[in-house]
């Protein structure tokens, strides 16, 4: 007996292969998202060197610091409980500033080109 694929079969199969898919992706980003924040830290590269680590989770009271760059260029990076931001830099489009605090592993924060 020959095994037939109508085009039924072939849409129907799609549409459980994307629901797989989408499925799975959602519980990803709920899994990492659900994590405890406490032991959360960042780290600061700058042309691949690691800069600087911080525990997020024992910054008591909000600080901030500048990276430096070639010719100039800056970064202004935001430290508080749990968080991370970039709050000024020299880059002419601000993405990086734009992005806002950064609280979980999803995401980098990403400056380019500083």
């Amino acid at each position: 007996m020959k095994k037939v694929f109508t085009p039924t079969k072939i849409k129907y199969g799609l549409i459980a292969l994307i629901t797989c898919i989408f499925l799975l992706s959602a519980l990803r980003i709920f899994l990492a998202s659900g994590r405890p924040k406490h032991g959360l830290t960042a780290e600061i590269y700058r042309d691949g060197t690691l800069l600087r680590t911080i525990s997020l989770s024992q910054a008591t009271t909000p600080y901030s610091f500048t990276v430096t760059g070639a010719n100039g260029a800056f970064n202004v990076i935001e430290v508080r409980e749990n968080g991370i931001s970039v709050i000024d830099a020299s880059c002419p489009d601000k993405i990086c500033v734009h992005q806002g605090v950064r609280s979980n592993t999803l995401l980098p924060i990403t400056c380019l080109p500083n």
